[in-house]
């Protein structure tokens, strides 16, 4: 019995060649949360107020070496318990056929959740115009727009690109996240907090994805539930492939898609 419960854990495990307890000490761990969470509530205040004025070169700028110094800070604490960094992408062939087959995954994953997201924030938004007697939507009939929304949509445009330059900055920016947010909440967080409680997937899961959520306080309360949702999904695909590679690929031309599209409406004042 216990060969075969041994075996039948291992399915759940998205990288079974890694060691399976905690990759870095738990301060380490509690620092990197603690930042996470001071940067995003600082993202919130900065882009925060309908007048707020945002540097975009800047911002993607700052964006991006935050992201390589929580990468910097991940190494240092994989160096610590002498757990090499490559454990936590999981399996990554260099092979062209491996590489088409994460690229193809990465599509579909991309736009099975993409549905799954748009669904939930379909309901909620009935639901909430319910709630605040904002009538039940009918067929030709539009949802009173929500003023928390309109604020987020606001703030998420103000980021989007809007000249070659900050598409070029953009697209560098996009790369560097899909790298840096996967391994970090994907790999260590997930790992950390999967060893901490004994193994239980769910609970790695569930807890690194709604740090996840959390980490994305610039786009306001609901959309922090939504990428938390957003997160969990991004795990069951790399339990799923028990890789991050796909995931990367996902993370990356998601953010970069969403950007172009919102300078796309901005520029075409649909927005």
């Amino acid at each position: 019995m216990r060969p075969e419960n041994s075996n039948h854990s291992q399915l759940f495990l998205p990288f079974p060649s890694s060691p399976t307890g905690p990759v870095a000490p738990v301060w380490h761990t509690i620092t990197l949360i603690a930042g996470i969470v001071l940067l995003s509530f600082a993202g919130a205040e900065q882009v925060s107020g309908a007048h707020a004025v945002v540097n975009r070169l800047q911002t993607y700028g700052l964006t991006a070496a935050t992201d390589l110094c929580m990468l910097a800070w991940i190494y240092f604490g994989l160096r610590l318990r002498k757990v090499p960094f490559r454990t936590l992408l999981g399996s990554v062939p260099g092979n062209f056929r491996s590489l088409a087959t994460d690229v193809g995954v990465a599509i579909l994953f991309w736009i099975g959740a993409l549905f799954v997201l748009a669904n939930i924030a379909f309901f909620w938004t009935i639901i909430e115009a319910v709630i605040h007697h904002r009538g039940f939507p009918l067929p030709g009939k539009p949802i009173a727009p929500d003023p928390s929304q309109q604020q987020t949509l606001h703030t998420l445009t103000q980021l989007a690109p809007t000249n070659a330059h900050e598409v070029a900055a953009w697209i560098c920016l996009c790369i560097i996240a899909g790298i840096a947010e996967e391994v970090a909440f994907r790999g260590y967080l997930y790992r950390q907090i999967t060893a901490w409680a004994r193994g239980a997937v769910a609970v790695g899961v569930i807890v690194s994805s709604l740090f996840f959520g959390a980490a994305h306080g610039y786009q306001g309360a609901r959309n922090m539930v939504l990428l938390s949702v957003f997160g969990s999904l991004f795990c069951l695909l790399a339990l799923f492939r028990r890789s991050l590679r796909p995931g990367i690929f996902a993370h990356a031309w998601h953010d970069l898609f969403a950007g172009l599209v919102l300078a796309f409406f901005n520029s075409h004042h649909v927005l």
